[in-house]
């Protein structure tokens, strides 16, 4: 069974393909959030790239829940998909919470980046630092979620990547 394709970008669309490579979904996974992210680096507006991120990370999860074999959620959780989906995902997998506050520093960062007021829009500067702080966020939790596709004991100490490295 393969994953479910993931590739929302500016030319692209909902629900596009996503590219894949090798027969692994956690490496496809992986790469393919990397291309996504470079597209992202080339939006201007901080505001647009927070869009795009936010939806990078929902699709991460929404492909972990294919992986799965389960139907993605369509709720929010606290205003937010992203969150829902990682409830979702980690129902009956408790080492899946190893990625919780990812989610939610991913969440944070989002508002940070579109505040309800634009009067509290951030400085071009601080601006310029968030964007990059939730872009690193995006990639740790595809990290996360790809090394959980290749190894399910990933995540029961914090989300360390040993079992992976043990077993290579």
């Amino acid at each position: 069974m393969s994953i479910v394709a993931l590739a929302r970008d500016a030319g692209d669309g909902p629900g596009a393909p996503m590219p894949r490579t090798g027969d692994d979904p956690g490496t496809a996974l992986v790469d393919a959030v990397e291309v996504r992210l470079t597209k992202v680096d080339a939006l201007a507006d901080p505001r647009d790239a927070a869009c795009a991120m936010l939806a990078v990370a929902d699709d991460v999860l929404v492909d972990w829940a294919a992986f799965r074999g389960d139907a993605p959620t369509q709720a929010t959780r606290e205003g937010f998909r992203l969150l829902a989906l990682h409830r979702q995902g980690a129902q009956d997998l408790p080492s899946f919470n190893a990625c919780r506050e990812t989610c939610r520093e991913i969440v944070y960062h989002f508002n940070l980046l579109r505040p309800a007021d634009p009067g509290d829009a951030l400085p071009a500067e601080d601006a310029a630092r968030t964007r990059v702080m939730m872009g690193l966020l995006v990639r740790h939790l595809a990290l996360f979620v790809g090394g959980k596709m290749r190894s399910a004991r990933v995540g029961e100490f914090c989300c360390a990547s040993r079992p992976i490295r043990q077993d290579d």
